[in-house]
């Protein structure tokens, strides 16, 4: 079984584009503590063969050339294939890649069905968060991701909206649906990367419009037409939404009954927007139109089900992070740190480039 764990532990690393020297130590460590030439021949078939016209071409020409050095600085023999690799059915350049992410399920795991012994994710996205774009996948994602998977009935039959300034490849989105949340709408702040996420939704099986991104315009014109609920199925949406565009009126429309957000701790100037944003939607009472009690002299409210905020984020600031409390506590909400009290099974056992200690949960709620 332990041999088993780690070729399972190999293929996913590989696959997940993990750093070389994560997915040497895997590979030495199914070998008892080298690359021997049965580990070369698991690597050829489960991993590089695999990966012909999927894999991007930096990456496996530097994984192959750190394997054949360690293999012959061990004076070991080298598997003719290895040798004999070229790269031209690789994927080339060097901006966007696909990484699948596999979700391994312990046998004792009570956040899966018994059957399903593992998700795998194939994700499209940036292989550099500098790049430009939120297309990438951040840090607390696979914690978030994690964290879902391993309390479904947290989400399931519920309304979850991902208030993020990027869902970045839509990882979250694919995992709320296999625990099968009632819908699922994820914000994205830029519209290439809104199309990207889309087709990682897509590519999951996950049933979403086959129209472009949905804009505000469209959801201030769905509101003005019917009463309705705008968000209808299909089951997932994407919805372009810049914080500091966000209008009141189409928040409220959201009416999620759980709000997610992955790493939006981290710019001081967006914070008063994604704050404002979680008060209104965070917000208890919810105003019917324009309409006016003038018995009482004030707006007419009803009341709605609460809501409640998950953040995960790693904190790279201090100074920032006080700034987002401070933010916090101004606009009336209560934040509690849940990282020790609700920790998430582990389900990236492979991901060693992935440091859920760095990581921290937050919910937020209205006081």
């Amino acid at each position: 079984m332990e041999k088993q764990t780690a070729s399972l532990h190999l293929v996913s690393a590989f696959l997940a584009m993990e750093p070389t020297v994560r997915v040497m130590s895997h590979a030495r460590l199914l070998g008892g503590g080298s690359v021997t030439v049965d580990v070369q021949r698991f690597i050829w078939d489960h991993c590089i063969s695999k990966a012909i016209g999927k894999c991007h071409a930096p990456y496996l020409k530097n994984f192959l050339k750190k394997l054949i050095l360690e293999i012959e600085s061990n004076q070991d023999d080298v598997l003719d294939e290895l040798y004999n690799f070229t790269d031209e059915n690789a994927v080339k350049g060097n901006v966007r890649a696909f990484k699948y992410i596999y979700f391994l399920f312990p046998d004792d795991a009570s956040c899966e069905d018994a059957m399903v012994r593992q998700l795998v994710v194939p994700l499209h996205c940036s292989l550099n968060m500098l790049q430009g774009d939120t297309g990438y996948i951040w840090p607390a994602s696979p914690f978030l991701s994690e964290f879902i998977l391993s309390f479904p009935d947290m989400f399931s039959s519920k309304t979850c909206f991902e208030v993020s300034f990027g869902s970045g490849v839509g990882l979250v989105g694919v995992c709320l649906s296999h625990v099968k949340a009632s819908k699922v709408i994820l914000s994205d702040g830029d519209l290439s990367t809104s199309s990207n996420m889309k087709l990682n939704l897509k590519m999951n099986q996950v049933s979403t419009e086959d129209d472009e991104p949905v804009t505000l315009e469209y959801l201030d014109s769905i509101r003005i037409r019917t009463e309705i609920d705008i968000i209808s199925s299909p089951q997932v949406k994407c919805l372009h939404l810049p914080w500091e565009y966000a209008s009141e009126s189409v928040l409220q429309g959201l009416k999620p009954d759980i709000i997610l957000g992955v790493d939006v701790i981290y710019d001081p100037l967006c914070l008063p927007h994604l704050v404002r944003v979680l008060s209104i939607l965070l917000d208890k009472r919810k105003s019917i139109g324009s309409s006016r009690d003038y018995s009482r002299g004030c707006d007419s409210y009803d009341v709605v089900a609460a809501c409640d905020t998950y953040i995960s984020s790693v904190i790279r600031n201090a100074n920032t992070f006080d700034c987002f409390l401070a933010s916090v506590d101004k606009a009336n909400l209560a934040i509690t740190d849940l990282t020790r009290t609700l920790q998430p099974a582990s389900l990236l056992p492979y991901m060693q480039s992935y440091d859920r200690l760095s990581i921290r949960l937050f919910k937020l709620s209205s006081k």
